[in-house]
């Protein structure tokens, strides 16, 4: 059963065309059928997903071709979820890196096929977007090449069969002079080259668990790879946890995947990848084995969190207003529950009544889970990013990470002026065309903010990724915002007439109409300190009117900040208020003459 059985992972850069090669395997394969329409980018099925053009979460799909049974899970290429890419690199045989004709790897291609290499799984190289204007296909087997040497990948990775094609237009092509037809080049060339699971099939039941699952009928799942024997519904099996505690359960369900959804099944053998219920408590990395005898299965080291934030309660004036979930035991309950499905996620309770550190491995990454908690009816505030430190030695110690970064050459001095400012160490300079390829390693401490100016300052053209590399000594002092704030001094409805004279102190993240309290951040001065500010002020009406006293006024549109952009924002002193219909900017301490008391106490 196993030997026709492929499970493969995909490696891509955004935007180079991974979920539309799932797409087209999926239609190919037989799940869509001709006159069915296709679902766009169905690997990414999380809103956010599509809204950021990112793989956030691991999906799996099924295709069934010529009698092989292939299982496509996608990895996400952002190096903040580099806990999900190394947990499902477990699950899979061998790889498809896709690279774009015309951009070549890129910073997320790098990052996932690192982890792909340490892992001594076999590749498979897809050379997309051959019909682009200014492709280069031959450009790019070289360019790969060249990053497998770097990557030390093993001889048999370096010998890597590649491919050429256009997913989008359906096909692939073993030479570049061959006939276009389909897709068949590919799955030939995935049967040939990645192997079928090494498992064994006559041993005992043994599973390591990989992704986790929820149904509101069974409760949790757990998925993983079947790596020996086969399991049945109503089997006793023993769950293997941390410290080697061994809990019996007994398996109520199994699910297969097939197309992009899941079947029930009444058994799994060795080699499928599955999902079974029937465990009150179950994490990621535990083995689920067939007797508590057994071994457990090792789990890969997952990189350390370099990063951490504070949730809080909403203590503001507007506190429930917007969402139905704002309590400390909804939101200890719910991180609990993000900490059982992303193993690179660590929640603790705050030295702070009514708080929680939440430690990940980037400031996306946590974004990421402030949005989505947004989207279920959540109200919470949320601290800026602060690095994790570390004593070592007797030496204080903090993160650092290698940097890959595309730029134009148009932006390079700018580029180079702000990682100088960051303390980053410029590595490696590599010019392509009008393109600049940067190395550098930086503390993390330089990398907030760093992905949202390289953006605005490139028009979108710039492209960065990191990787973890060490904990090593303090780099000095890196500048942060240099700008106070304007803070309302009133509360009530933002007026025109206020904002008309505001605007000339600064920038305005508010507009009229919007509902302001004490305390809560409505724009950014142009100077260091925070300035005190009346956005409800209104005209004074009187019986006589002179001549010129009605101006008409005319109000810059506000700044409209992203979430990602109001953590970066933010100042030590301060939070993003972030509720399911608002963002908001606010002091810690709201009364203003209280603020000042603390303030003059530090200093």
């Amino acid at each position: 059963m196993s030997s026709s059985i492929r499970n493969i992972g995909i490696i891509a850069h955004v935007d180079h065309g991974k979920t539309t090669l799932v797409d087209k395997l999926l239609q190919q394969g037989g799940v869509y059928r001709e006159n069915q329409a296709m679902e766009d980018r169905v690997m990414d099925s999380m809103d956010l997903e599509k809204e950021k053009g990112i793989t956030i979460r691991s999906k799996n799909a099924m295709v069934e071709w010529n009698g092989t049974t292939f299982n496509i899970v996608d990895t996400p290429g952002h190096a903040d979820f580099g806990g999900e890419v190394e947990r499902i690199l477990q699950m899979v045989d061998g790889v498809l890196v896709l690279v774009d004709a015309q951009e070549g790897p890129q910073a997320q291609t790098r990052f996932v096929l690192r982890k792909a290499i340490a892992q001594d799984l076999p590749l498979v190289i897809v050379v997309n977007k051959i019909d682009r204007e200014f492709a280069d296909p031959l450009g790019m087997h070289d360019r790969m090449l060249e990053l497998l040497v770097e990557l030390n990948a093993s001889e048999e990775q370096f010998n890597a069969p590649f491919l050429y094609g256009s997913a989008r237009d359906g096909y692939m092509l073993n030479n570049l002079d061959d006939e276009h037809v389909d897709m068949a080049p590919l799955f030939e060339t995935v049967v040939k080259y990645i192997p079928a699971p090494a498992v064994n099939p006559d041993g005992p039941f043994e599973m390591l668990v990989s992704n986790l699952d929820w149904s509101d009928y069974v409760g949790r799942i757990g998925i993983g790879k079947v790596s020996g024997g086969s399991v049945s519904i109503g089997d006793a099996i023993t769950r293997m946890g941390a410290g080697g505690k061994c809990t019996p359960a007994k398996v109520s369900k199994i699910y297969k995947f097939t197309g992009m959804g899941v079947v029930e099944a009444g058994r799994a053998d060795a080699g499928e990848i599955a999902g079974l219920a029937g465990f009150d408590e179950l994490r990621i990395g535990e083995t689920l084995a067939g007797s508590p005898d057994q071994e457990p299965l090792p789990f890969v080291d997952i990189d350390p969190p370099t990063i951490q934030m504070r949730f809080c309660v909403n203590d503001g004036p507007f506190a429930g207003k917007d969402g139905k979930l704002l309590t400390a035991r909804n939101i200890g309950e719910r991180l609990l529950r993000e900490t059982r499905t992303n193993v690179s996620l660590e929640v603790s309770e705050s030295e702070q009544l009514n708080s929680f550190n939440v430690s990940a491995r980037g400031e996306l990454q946590i974004a990421v889970l402030v949005e989505t908690m947004r989207r279920e009816g959540f109200e919470i505030m949320v601290s800026r990013p602060e690095v994790i430190y570390r004593m070592e030695n007797g030496v204080k110690v903090e993160p650092y990470e290698d940097l890959w970064a595309e730029v134009p050459s148009k932006s390079l001095g700018d580029v180079l002026q702000n990682l100088a400012n960051r303390r980053a160490e410029i590595t490696r300079m590599e010019h392509q065309a009008e393109t600049i390829l940067l190395e550098a390693t930086i503390p993390t401490r330089g990398l907030i903010g760093f992905e949202s100016w390289l953006i605005n300052t490139t028009s979108g053209a710039g492209v960065v990724g990191h990787l973890f590399k060490e904990y090593a000594p303090l780099c000095g002092e890196i500048p942060t915002r240099g700008n106070g704030t304007l803070v309302a001094a009133a509360d009530g409805i933002a007026t025109g007439y206020a904002l008309d004279t505001i605007q000339k102190r600064g920038k305005l993240f508010i507009a009229p109409q919007d509902a302001v309290y004490v305390g809560m951040i409505v724009g950014e001065n142009t100077r260091p300190e925070d300035m005190p500010v009346n956005p409800t002020r209104t005209k004074q009406l009187t019986n006589v009117r002179a001549s010129g006293t009605d101006k008409a006024i005319s109000l810059e549109p506000p700044v409209q900040l992203s979430l990602e952009k109001a953590l970066e924002f933010i100042a030590p002193d301060e939070y993003v208020e972030a509720t399911p219909v608002a963002l908001r900017l606010r002091k810690k301490i709201l009364d203003p003459s209280l603020r000042k008391r603390m303030a003059k106490a530090e200093s």
